[in-house]
């Protein structure tokens, strides 16, 4: 097939998209700045290049057959992502414009979040969208411009730039009243509660169990969740001990809502790390944003696990 007739021109499919919305020539050729026949003309060469009606007349009235519903649909979504893509270009040009971030929930709600009123005090003009994901993703097939993820190193994501944020320290959390009710003397009394995990890291528990000298069939394994954030919580009501790294529970330890069960961190070898297309020129709100985002992350706190 005439790859021609699969991509009308620009001016037909708005001629297209404006008739439909307003079901007029008239009301379209006056939004567009043209003249009726030749907003009419254009629909008339659109439908001779696809070789399909989409409109008809009843009763001097305009209305869209169903190819031309159906068709309308899809092109006015596609104009809608030309239109933003375009903006995002003219903004980016300026240094402003959108980023769209995707991270993992719990640290985009613990970390991250927290943290965005002094980008915007500092970049007014870049407005980040956070999407949340979990797991490996594609960053250019989800239409992300950067992603916040965990892995053992820079060259985890092959064919992007990746900058390390921070590296991972899994703690055992307690809520007190647990603590108290059934206490956490030694390593091994932790088999005494429920361990509850993530469910994407269902082996971080034997990983201790192996660090500390214990028996991994001491193991009280506990119920799964999704989000390490439903895990803290879990811990909080005291449901359970739990492993989460330090940096996401800082908050809760400082409140008190919870405690460690006991002083046996475990080092996963793991990182946290803004990744980004690996692009000789990117876009100026991601370098504004790398900058950004790295010195937050070497800001001098101290963890309650030191």
């Amino acid at each position: 097939m005439n790859p021609r007739r699969l991509t009308p021109s620009m001016s037909l499919l708005i001629a297209f998209d404006a008739t439909a919305r307003h079901l007029s020539f008239t009301r379209a050729a006056a939004e567009l700045a043209l003249t009726q026949s030749a907003v009419s003309r254009q629909v008339q060469a659109l439908e001779g290049l696809l070789g399909v009606p989409l409109f008809r007349r009843i009763n001097r009235k305009l209305l869209p057959t169903a190819i031309g519903s159906a068709y309308h649909r899809e092109i006015s979504a596609a104009l809608q992502r030309v239109r933003s893509a375009s903006l995002h270009a003219i903004a980016s040009a300026t240094g402003r414009g959108t980023i769209d971030l995707a991270a993992l929930p719990t640290f985009a709600s613990k970390w991250l979040v927290p943290r965005l009123s002094d980008f915007y005090a500092k970049h007014s003009g870049i407005l980040i969208n956070l999407h949340s994901r979990i797991g490996q993703f594609d960053l250019t097939a989800e239409g992300m411009d950067a992603a916040i993820g965990v892995g053992v190193g820079v060259g985890a994501w092959p064919g992007l730039a990746s900058y390390r944020l921070r590296d991972e320290m899994l703690l055992p959390i307690i809520s007190p009243a647990l603590a108290a009710a059934t206490p956490v003397h030694k390593s091994a009394d932790i088999s005494r509660h429920l361990l509850l995990r993530v469910a994407t890291r269902p082996d971080v528990w034997g990983r201790w169990f192996e660090a500390q000298g214990l028996d991994s069939e001491a193991m009280n394994l506990g119920p799964q969740f999704e989000l390490t954030s439903h895990l803290i919580e879990a811990v909080s009501s005291g449901i359970g001990v739990g492993l989460v790294p330090g940096f996401l529970v800082q908050d809760e330890l400082r409140s008190g809502a919870v405690r460690l069960a006991v002083e046996r961190p475990l080092k996963t070898g793991l990182s946290y790390f803004l990744i980004l297309p690996s692009q000789s020129a990117p876009l100026p709100q991601l370098l504004t944003f790398k900058n950004w985002i790295l010195s937050m992350a070497m800001d001098g706190e101290t963890p309650v696990e030191d």
